[in-house]
């Protein structure tokens, strides 16, 4: 079963007095790229949690953010005792200073410096953090995120394969249609041969037969129609393979898209190039589609 890169997982969870909200998501991207966002207490564990994302995916633009509340620690704030008497120090000295010069200044309040910066801390982030409960948080978000990859990776397969069904239905079609000219083209190729040899005197008969050949080369379909067939057998065996093949599918649409171009230059029948549009219209489909495979 293939795997979307598209997905969402999120986790609210706490131990003790922390709590914490972890959020995860996933885009499309050509390789796997990962972004956390984690708080400054929690930056020793960034290479770990790397680490289990990397061996859980393969592909994909993944983002992790995790929001922590500490705000249940009993002493929510503390004095700075330090900080407040070096407030109060210089707020003497200032008050000296404006004396001698006649000045008067009011006189502060406990208020006005508790109100001082660096006066009150919080004391929120000074407690020990359950590092191994907010790890526990992300293998279980892990686990959801990569539910929800195999859902949405179901309902992409179904989707691709029936644009498989529809590029496999064309290229049957393609083949009846160039079976049918076959008589035609060689009756034409022998009608222009014919008229160039009476028309051209002196003409060397074997260059002329070769030109001849090669247009009934190019005119040939054969090639493309087997090719495509062999790219629809091969994408149906990725579809049904394990792991990571959104890298194969995307080579093989290019490799489809190639065919069904060749096809229409070569096809020098009006039926023959619409099914060939129509082929390149499904192939440009899947296509799309399967950039979201991992």
């Amino acid at each position: 079963m293939i795997r979307s890169m598209t997905a969402f997982a999120s986790r609210t969870d706490r131990a003790g007095q922390v709590s914490w909200t972890l959020e995860m998501r996933g885009v499309n991207a050509k390789g796997l790229d990962i972004r956390l966002r984690l708080p400054e207490r929690l930056m020793a564990q960034e290479q770990p949690i790397r680490a289990k994302l990397a061996k859980a995916f393969a592909r994909g633009a993944i983002s992790a953010t995790l929001r922590l509340d500490e705000d249940g620690f009993e002493s929510a704030v503390q004095l700075d005792e330090h900080a407040l008497e070096s407030y109060i120090l210089a707020a003497i000295r200032v008050r000296s200073m404006a004396k001698n010069k006649g000045l008067r200044l009011t006189e502060s309040t406990a208020t006005d410096y508790l109100a001082l910066r660096g006066v009150m801390q919080s004391a929120a982030g000074t407690g020990p953090l359950p590092e191994a409960d907010i790890l526990a948080s992300f293998d279980a978000a892990i686990v959801d995120f990569a539910a929800m990859r195999a859902s949405e990776g179901a309902a992409l397969d179904e989707v691709l394969r029936q644009h498989l069904a529809q590029i496999a239905g064309l290229t049957a079609e393609a083949s009846q249609l160039a079976a049918a000219r076959k008589d035609q083209v060689a009756l034409q190729l022998k009608t222009n041969l014919a008229r160039i040899l009476d028309n051209a005197d002196g003409a060397d008969p074997d260059r002329v037969a070769q030109e001849l050949a090669l247009l009934a080369v190019k005119a040939d379909v054969s090639e493309e129609i087997d090719r495509l067939s062999a790219h629809v057998a091969a994408a149906e065996v990725l579809l049904d393979s394990d792991g990571p093949v959104g890298r194969k599918l995307d080579f093989l649409m290019q490799e489809f898209n190639r065919e069904a171009n060749t096809l229409c230059s070569k096809s020098g029948a009006a039926e023959l190039t619409r099914v060939g549009l129509d082929l390149k219209a499904v192939i440009d489909q899947m296509r799309e589609q399967v950039q979201n495979v991992e």
